[in-house]
């Protein structure tokens, strides 16, 4: 378990992170996302250790970073933005190197060869490394962090650089650690957090404002559900038999599609599914819906929202908006 307490970092007059604090749970995929510049990478060296804060603590397993860095350094799997290779060695003897660095206390050659065999590196595995595409370059970052098999896994960055192929095979990589180990995966790539991780943190000129599971963060910052709809049939009956919905807080027509087809924007309450009861409401009146899907705000649009609004002092938590 990885957990940050009023952490703050100052470059002179400059407050790169302000008093931020969050609890990654074992076995959990952490998403921290942000804007360049918003204090990501920053964050991420203070709970490494790598720089120290000016204030707050960094507890790793029961392990605080400042009061104990060696042991708590000894639970963390680190993989920077620019992984930190050795390139005119070949991946083994760089593993190897880094096996020793690290003073891991596993069988030497087998640990190594199963960490190649999971990020599938073993038939580059005489290969110097400078020859490597940057691909094999990141698998090869990945490997040296998960030597010792550290219960903490920090990505920063991690498919920077890479083509869609690659992209998804460290995605795949890194939902299959999550079930192994608490991973935190620092982005500023939308599409990459959503796809990979169980929640997510939002962090916006040093502070944290969103928190919360990937599937319900764009309901947290609106505070209500959408669901879109394209139904054939007259519009006022339409909308009169959806707004009996007790749920249903509001109903507008969004766009005529035919003369007898429109399409529909519905909001109802958090927490609440109206699916079955908007289906069973048009059976009544025969109208077939065409077509129905969730209208939340993508994750694009929730994320200008939040890092727009930092200014005003918008904080989304689990729960809603403070």
């Amino acid at each position: 378990m990885v957990e940050v307490k009023n952490l703050s970092k100052f470059y002179g007059d400059i407050r790169a992170v302000d008093d931020i604090s969050f609890t990654v749970e074992t076995g959990e995929v952490l998403g921290f996302l942000g804007p360049n510049g918003a204090g990501k990478s920053t964050t991420m060296n203070m709970i490494t250790g790598y720089i120290s804060s000016t204030s707050g603590t960094v507890t790793i397993d029961g392990c605080e970073i400042l009061d104990d860095p060696k042991k708590t350094k000894q639970k963390i799997g680190y993989l920077p933005e620019i992984p930190p290779l050795y390139v005119d060695m070949t991946v083994r003897k760089y593993l190897e190197f880094m096996f020793d660095l690290k003073k891991v206390r596993l069988p030497k050659k087998e640990h190594i060869e199963e960490v190649m065999r999971l990020v599938r590196i073993s038939e580059q595995s005489e290969r110097i490394i400078k020859n490597l595409s940057k691909g094999f370059r990141q698998r090869v970052g990945f490997a040296q962090a998960l030597l010792g098999n550290p219960p903490v896994l920090i990505l920063d960055e991690p498919t920077v650089g890479l083509d869609p192929k690659q992209i998804i095979e460290i995605r795949k990589l890194i939902k299959s650690l999550g079930k192994k180990h608490t991973v935190i995966f620092s982005s500023h790539v939308l599409s990459e957090i959503s796809a990979t991780c169980d929640r997510i943190i939002v962090i916006s000129n040093g502070k944290i404002v969103a928190d919360a599971k990937t599937d319900e963060l764009s309901t947290s910052v609106s505070g209500e559900q959408k669901l879109a709809l394209q139904i054939e049939g007259i519009s006022a009956n339409i909308i009169s038999a959806i707004k009996k919905i007790p749920a249903v807080t509001r109903i507008s027509k969004t766009q005529d599609m035919s003369e007898n087809t429109a399409k529909y924007m519905v909001e109802y309450e958090k927490g609440t599914d109206i699916r079955k009861e908007v289906f069973n409401a048009m059976a009544r009146i025969d109208c077939p819906i065409l077509d129905m899907q969730s209208g939340n705000e993508t994750l694009e649009d929730m994320f200008l929202k939040l890092t727009s609004s930092v200014q005003s002092g918008t904080v989304v938590e689990k729960g809603g908006i403070n």
